[in-house]
């Protein structure tokens, strides 16, 4: 709430003092205020303080205050307001701290709570706004603020724990209205997190006990959506990552679920097992090497994973669910009812809640409170059906793309594999996954049409980073071939001259995609028909980027080239302009993965360009060096894998292969090693532009092979003298080694990916990166050696 000074301020102070005092055994509606007590709040606190006998309830608060309060906000409500919260208080003591209540007045009371907290929500979805205190504000916001601030939330919050506390008999009549009473706490809890956001659900985030209560809640049917909503609210915005092994019997709560609960609970477990939000300087490599080397122990995000893993039958279920297909085929267009929603993002962000079953589940009769909530058997649109199947697959997706990347990948990768997770993904490829483009819906200001607020865009997105996270350096990548695609890469390596490799000659091939097609040929052929700035483009790329990672294999390459989709991808960057800087990186990836060191792809490069589309494409090639650096790195790894060992391709490279030449000349890579230098610092070094840095260190590393090294670093410092700035690439360049001594050599850092990516030791690497950053000043291969003469060295400190 605004803040508001005077006596407001000192409601604040007594609602405090509420939430730390259970209320009083004689009632407070019975406490009478003396006409000669002082109007004073803060005396009052004050003698609450050494009395114990203060104000304790709404109605003690003097009505001055009270309409002091109506009128710095500006309207005539807080008395209702504080009225209801009384009342619910009041609903509180009599439930569950009197014990000598009729049954018939405690259903009553009941009741009336009931009552009192669906008139909140009615309040918290009032339309219209006002001003208060000078800014313009929503009644509802103004009437969430006031319900807070007289201590509403924390006496909802009570009377929830207290029902957990205080069981009756579940068949009794009481049970009937508790249970009803949940539902519309619960409701009140999530609307006042919407509302007001962080101010709510921050501080319920803090209370184990409430968070742990809603888990158990959603053992019963009839609460579960809600208690999974608010489940989400809170742990949403919690600043310390969830334990799953401190939530009491999880193992049976997962098992209890049926496959439509399974599905909404990953939406929970998706908060639980991430790693948190680091703040606006988290994605700089600097900042997550600092945060990590900070932690102690293991992750909590890996410990919930690995509990999850162990859960039983919990793998299977959620392949299950995410191989599923959508009930009924998809319709053509989307109907008039998502063209009427306004605020499609807020809907999505409370799907789970969902307000029809919510509106439903309200209305059923006491006879089915216990019946399970099906989804599919309630009277609603076939489409709004689909759609939550829609947002719901998309987290059970997502479940799996974080237990792929996790520590326990290969455990889970062996799992998923032999409950055919790739044949049905496969399966589930044409029928859903590229067949739900909707009709384009009401979209918020600045929405694009694929913007992946749109579930059947998130889905397809989702689906390409699961193939992504399910190839990406593994060896179960062949299962997403079909069986004559396995036989075309045994052919294809017989034809080669190489042998099968193992994964492909001992696979499980009743793990193997069915039909003619498997997901590889199925992706890229989505992508050989998507147009020129399709925001699937890039997942696309990048699902088939993930299965030519790691060592590089001829093989798989063959079996990708033999589609054409070099020629397409080339076509794409030439006849198109481009704009996109996403596509254009996983364009210029994809090409460096296809064509590293395969001949075969730098003859089909020279048949499909003309000389003015290669100056086109080399012309992007410069303009966008960070999103080319990769693509350059192959033209250099590739020439000196020919120049070392493949001395028969050696004329081709240097007379025909137009790209080779260009890499050749030490004119470009100098030019290359200046330019990418200067575009990238310690202070923005991210996981996309480090890149840049490790591309440098390549360049340099065969120029020391070929005797030339410091013929290079005396062309940048006359690059420098030229420009009158002495050290400014050399001692940028130095520092950026510094970092990646700092980055790579640490123990936590697996660098199997930088070695098998270049095909070069690392223990190379390290060699190299060491001889450029030591303090020799008699080595002209040393940066020490210039920055000396330029007295800069001093300057010059080490990270430690």
């Amino acid at each position: 709430m605004t803040k508001v000074f005077g006596p407001a301020e000192a409601i604040k102070t007594v609602v405090r003092d509420l939430r730390s005092n259970k209320p009083s055994s004689s009632g407070p509606s019975k406490r009478k205020r003396s006409k000669t007590s002082s109007n004073n709040i803060l005396s009052k606190v004050y003698g609450a303080q050494y009395t114990g006998k203060g104000v304790k309830s709404i109605t003690m608060m003097p009505k001055e205050i009270l309409n002091d309060c109506d009128r710095r906000i500006g309207i005539a409500i807080s008395e209702d307001i504080a009225a209801t919260v009384h009342d619910l208080a009041t609903v509180l003591e009599n439930v569950f701290y009197k014990k000598c209540e009729s049954q018939s007045q405690r259903n009553t009371d009941l009741w009336k709570g009931i009552q009192l907290l669906k008139d909140i929500v009615t309040l918290l979805n009032v339309e219209g706004g006002q001003v208060a205190l000078g800014c313009f504000k929503e009644n509802k916001v103004v009437n969430a603020e006031m319900f807070d601030m007289f201590g509403g939330v924390q006496i909802v919050v009570e009377i929830l724990l207290r029902m957990e506390s205080n069981p009756v008999n579940k068949k009794s009549k009481e049970a009937d209205w508790r249970r009803k009473l949940t539902h519309a706490c619960l409701d009140t809890l999530h609307h006042m997190c919407l509302t007001l956001h962080v101010d709510v659900a921050v501080p319920l985030s803090k209370q184990d006990d409430l968070i742990f209560y809603l888990f158990s809640l959603m053992a019963e049917k009839s609460c579960f959506l809600r208690a999974a909503t608010l489940l989400e609210d809170v742990l949403g915005v919690r600043k310390t990552m969830l334990k799953l092994e401190s939530i009491p019997n999880l193992h049976k709560l997962v098992e209890s679920f049926d496959e439509e609960q399974m599905a909404n609970f990953c939406r929970v477990l998706s908060i639980a097992m991430s790693d948190l939000d680091p703040g606006d300087d988290g994605n700089t490599l600097q900042a997550q090497d600092q945060a990590s080397r900070k932690k102690v122990g293991v992750p909590i995000s890996e410990t919930n994973q690995g509990i999850l893993i162990e859960l039983p039958h919990f793998l299977k279920k959620i392949v299950r669910i995410a191989v599923k297909e959508i009930d009924g085929s998809m319709p053509p267009s989307l109907p008039e009812v998502f063209s009427e929603i306004e605020g499609w993002v807020t809907w999505l962000d409370s799907s789970l809640a969902f307000d029809p079953l919510m509106d439903i589940d309200s209305e059923l009769d006491d006879s089915m409170v216990d019946q399970p909530l099906d989804f599919q058997s309630l009277a609603l649109p076939q489409s709004i059906k689909r759609m939550h199947e829609l947002v719901y697959k998309v987290e059970v997706l997502y479940v799996l793309c974080l237990l792929l990347s996790g520590k326990q990948r290969n455990k889970v990768h062996t799992e998923v594999s032999s409950h055919k997770l790739m044949p049905g993904l496969n399966r589930l490829f044409d029928r859903v996954i590229w067949r739900c483009n909707l009709r384009p819906f009401h979209r918020q200001s600045g929405h694009l049409e694929n913007c992946e607020c749109s579930p059947e865009v998130a889905l397809k997105i989702q689906f390409l980073r699961l193939i992504h996270s399910y190839c990406d350096h593994h060896h179960n990548k062949y299962l997403i071939m079909t069986r004559s695609e396995i036989q075309e890469v045994t052919r294809i390596s017989v034809s080669l001259g190489l042998p099968v490799a193992d994964e492909v000659k001992n696979i499980n091939k009743s793990l193997l995609c069915t039909g003619k097609k498997g997901l590889l040929t199925k992706v890229i052929e989505a992508m050989k028909r998507s147009t020129v700035e399709s925001h699937f483009r890039f997942w696309l790329g990048r699902a088939v980027e993930s299965f030519l990672r790691g060592k590089t294999s001829v093989i798989d390459q063959t079996f990708i080239l033999k589609k054409r989709l070099l020629e397409h991808l080339i076509s794409h960057m030439i006849d198109n302009d481009v704009k996109s800087k996403e596509i254009l990186q996983s364009s210029f990836d994809l090409l460096a993965e296809l064509m590293k060191f395969n001949i075969k792809a730098f003859e089909r490069f020279e048949k499909c360009t003309s000389q003015e589309g290669l100056d086109k494409f080399m012309s992007m090639v410069n303009k966008n060096l960070v999103d080319s650096n990769m693509f350059i790195r192959c033209l250099l790894l590739t020439l000196e894998r020919i120049e070392r060992e493949d001395v028969h391709n050696l004329e081709f490279a240097l007379t025909k292969s137009r790209l080779l030449m260009h890499i050749h000349d030490r004119k470009t890579r100098v030019g290359f090693l200046k330019k990418l230098i200067n575009i990238i610092h310690v202070e923005i070094l991210t996981q996309e532009n480090v890149s840049c840095l490790n591309t440098t260190i390549i360049l340099l590393m065969f120029a020391q092979r070929s005797g030339e090294l410091s013929v290079y670093l005396k062309l940048l410092r006359e690059e420098e003298q030229n420009n009158c700035r002495p050290g400014f690439i050399l001692h940028n360049f130095r520092q950026l080694l510094f970092f990646w001594q700092d980055h790579y050599l640490h123990k936590d850092k697996d660098c199997t990916a930088l070695e098998k990516s270049s095909n070069i030791s690392f223990s190379v690497w390290k060699e190299m990166v060491s001889g450029l950053t030591s303090n020799d000043t008699t080595s002209p291969n040393t940066l020490a050696y210039y920055l000396k003469q330029d007295n800069l060295l001093d300057d010059d400190v080490a990270m430690e």
